[in-house]
């Protein structure tokens, strides 16, 4: 494939923009590929290899501008990694940093994945109980949508449905 620019150097990088739901495909040369600087994020064909802590650090620069630093920068009182030391290395030192930055990750997470809770796969042969909690635990949240709402029959049939899954979960 060649690039879409210039069309005489093959095609080594690919972009694919999603703008309001339309696609749009871009193929690049590197030449081409340096030369653009419309995109944000950077490109770096030379010099270190791929990071991938480096890419996902990137994403948090943006927001780092959001939260602008204080005297005293937010730590981890375990392992004493600043926030802006973990925007900059895209990695925990320990697991406590997740509660030590659970204010500045929320909205974070929030914008870039559309919930602050892992979403993930469970094996259909071994899974039923996990199944099971990761429902009462999103029919919990809907439970307090609906009250906080106050749309009292919902919440009671999905009280209901809670006490049930409860009880099934007891029982296997």
């Amino acid at each position: 494939m060649m690039c879409d620019e210039c069309k005489k150097r093959p095609a080594t990088v690919h972009i694919t923009k999603i703008v309001n739901g339309e696609k749009t495909l871009l193929h690049l040369c590197e030449q081409c590929a340096r030369e653009k600087s419309i995109f944000d994020v950077s490109f770096n064909l030379e010099g270190e290899p791929f990071s991938m802590q480096k890419f996902l650090a990137g994403f948090f620069e943006p927001f780092m501008r959001e939260f602008p630093e204080k005297s005293q920068p937010l730590s981890c009182d375990r392992c004493g990694l600043t926030f802006p030391r973990f925007s900059q290395i895209g990695r925990f030192g320990c697991s406590h940093c997740y509660e030590a930055f659970k204010g500045q990750l929320d909205p974070m997470l929030r914008r870039l994945h559309g919930k602050t809770y892992h979403v993930g796969k469970v094996p259909k042969r071994r899974g039923g109980k996990i199944r099971i909690k990761s429902e009462i635990e999103r029919l919990k949240r809907e439970l307090q949508e609906a009250v906080n709402a106050e749309e009292y029959e919902r919440a009671a049939v999905l009280r209901d449905k809670i006490r049930e899954l409860e009880q099934k979960l007891g029982r296997g």
